[in-house]
């Protein structure tokens, strides 16, 4: 409960009475919180920290009007009382209402008594919104004086990582750590920081350290089985994750990463929820542990499965818009009339969500309405203009429109470039040197053999740390090989307007890796990397006589669409892949591969480029 701001006198049992009410919320007893908090209010109509959390109650009851209506008044009796600034933005920020909600949040951090709430809500929408610089400049302050909890800095860092500042995150709080060497959270900002830099050894190590000692946090154990699992201990990391969920039974992030690695581990949808219908069966009615649950089970390839996860749910007329937005991500699968129903009613509820908004121009094009859809995608790119998802609808829908902007956006013989790789120094040549890379990146493919969730991959495995980051060896050889190439395509494109060109400061970075190892009738999904600028795949092994074939198995596609279109759209474009061959190409293309059959694998790295300023 907030510090009380200007407001009646508190008595000992009204203090005693809002505590309680504090509590009740903090427990999910909505119902109990709710009443207690409206016979404080009515008791005293002035007091206003009794009013924001009474609202905070009805919000979590459905009730958002009213708890919108109290907010707004509990501020114009107290204009500067930045926990009511902080609920109220943060209500509307999960309205969709965007600008409102930004100003508040912006004013309740800076105003004479800033909140630190505010500043968490802000940092972690501005790195949602891709807008790094502005959570940096919120998060800063807090961060760098130690007065800020463990989410605040992870916000912090994300930042930095997206800025591909990750050391500059390390020394900071290495800095941090030294000046404030018994302030816990600061060594929990480091270890956050050092595993977002790769350095999971130290991040282990310090984590253990402050458990050790007895400093107890959630997300800790979280971060611990982040860094185990990186390691390759994935029985500690289990155990980590698990400690996470139940310190916080409702943390949806541990719940996600548990699901991950026991999918990995088994491959049985059913183990991997099994923590969340524990979590669901202590807080049935909460609709982000659904949401990320049907997420999980969309993630294994099953959309449909994921869909009927809410399917009842969604059916009621008050369904909360984040069930109809889980709802329609997996009915655009199949069934885009149903996503575009359920979109429209998220957006109604959310009128400027950008993923509701998205979600309707997927399904605009997936009923023939690509007018609609183009119209929608350009008002997002306003607000979102890298965003390489919304530039593939956009592109997606040019070309069912006969637009002629799409030929030369998406002018795949000219802007996807085939090269082969230099040997690089300290190999007698490539295919020793490919020998030595491949040993390398089987160390780091998972071994039961099951797949990422949420990834393009399906019959193989990828791995899942920043291959651009490794001290492996032949990995950094990789890495260091990759930069004469990504420069000459830089040459090639040139520079324009377009949202390729545009970018093109001649400077760039890394801005994540991965290898993908296929199996036998394994494939790529089409898709986009949303995030990126340039994409690439390298081959660094593939199944004998595949780059001879005259039949499409294992090639690279470009051009269909990675959703249902009306009418359907296909291939444009392919390539046929090479031992040592990397292609690069914009990260905005619609790509994919074709299986192959094969008792060999087919072996690649890839990674993203972004510009630099």
């Amino acid at each position: 409960m907030a510090a009380m701001s200007a407001s009646p006198a508190m008595t000992p049992a009204l203090l005693t009475a809002m505590r309680q009410a504090s509590t009740w919320l903090q427990a999910g007893q909505f119902r109990q919180a709710h009443d207690e908090l409206e016979r404080i209010v009515a008791a005293n109509p002035g007091l206003v920290e009794a009013q924001r959390l009474l609202a905070g109650a009805k919000l979590a009851l459905g009730d958002a009007a009213g708890a919108e209506n109290l907010l707004r008044l509990a501020l114009e009796r107290d204009p500067q009382w930045a926990p009511t600034l902080t609920t109220l933005g943060e209500l509307l920020l999960g309205a969709g209402r965007i600008a409102e909600a930004a100003t508040l949040l912006e004013r309740a951090v800076a105003g004479s008594s800033p909140d630190p709430r505010a500043a968490l809500v802000l940092a972690r929408y501005y790195n949602d919104s891709h807008r790094p610089a502005d959570a940096l400049r919120v998060a800063t302050p807090w961060c760098a004086s130690g007065r800020a909890d463990a989410e605040l800095a992870a916000q912090h860092i994300a930042a930095f990582a997206a800025l591909g500042r990750q050391d500059e995150a390390v020394q900071g709080y290495r800095r941090l750590v030294a000046a404030v060497p018994r302030n816990a959270a600061a060594a929990h900002g480091l270890a956050i920081a050092l595993a977002t830099a790769n350095q999971h050894e130290e991040s282990v190590r310090l984590a253990r350290s402050l458990i050790g000692s007895g400093y107890q946090h959630a997300s800790l154990h979280r971060l611990l089985g982040r860094s185990l699992n990186a390691q390759g201990s994935s029985d500690e990391a289990e155990a980590a994750f698990r400690e996470c969920v139940r310190l916080e039974p409702r943390h949806t992030e541990a719940h996600h990463e548990l699901a991950q690695l026991v999918w990995l581990r088994t491959g049985d949808l059913s183990q991997a929820t099994a923590a969340f219908d524990n979590a669901l069966a202590a807080y049935p009615g909460d609709a982000t542990l659904l949401a990320a649950k049907a997420a999980i089970v969309q993630g294994s390839g099953d959309a449909r499965g994921a869909f009927a996860c809410l399917a009842r749910l969604v059916a009621k007329p008050q369904a909360p818009p984040v069930l109809l937005l889980r709802a329609g991500l997996a009915a655009i699968e199949f069934d885009p009339p149903a996503a575009l129903e359920l979109a429209t009613r998220a957006v109604r509820g959310l009128p400027d969500n950008p993923a509701a908004r998205t979600l309707m121009v997927a399904a605009q094009l997936g009923v023939g309405d690509a007018r609609a859809a183009l119209a929608n995608c350009e008002s997002l790119l306003a607000g979102s203009p890298d965003n390489q998802y919304l530039i593939a609808l956009q592109t997606t829908a040019w070309r069912l429109l006969g637009d002629e902007r799409y030929t030369s956006v998406c002018d795949y013989r000219n802007l996807v470039v085939p090269m082969q790789l230099e040997t690089p120094a300290g190999w007698p040549d490539l295919a020793s040197f490919l020998t030595d890379l491949r040993q390398s990146l089987m160390r780091l493919h998972n071994p039961h053999g099951h797949p990422l969730l949420f990834q393009s991959l399906r019959g193989g495995t990828e791995t899942p740390v920043d291959l651009s980051r490794s001290e492996d060896p032949a990995i950094s050889a990789l890495f260091r090989v990759f930069a004469a190439p990504i420069n000459r395509y830089l040459a090639h494109i040139g520079h324009g307007a377009d949202p390729l060109r545009r970018r093109n400061t001649g400077r760039w970075r890394f801005s994540g890796s991965w290898s993908v190892r296929l199996h036998s009738s394994g494939f790529h999904t089409i898709h986009t990397h949303p995030a990126g600028w340039i994409s690439s795949a390298c081959y660094i092994e593939l199944p004998d006589g595949m780059s001879e074939a005259t039949t499409p198995d294992g090639t690279l596609t470009f051009g269909q669409p990675g959703l249902i279109t009306t009418p359907p759209l296909g291939v444009e474009h392919v390539v046929r892949p090479a031992v040592g061959m990397l292609v690069l190409f914009p990260s905005y293309a619609w790509h994919g591969t074709v299986p192959f059959s094969s008792s060999q694998a087919r072996m690649t790295v890839a990674f993203d480029v972004v510009p630099e300023p």
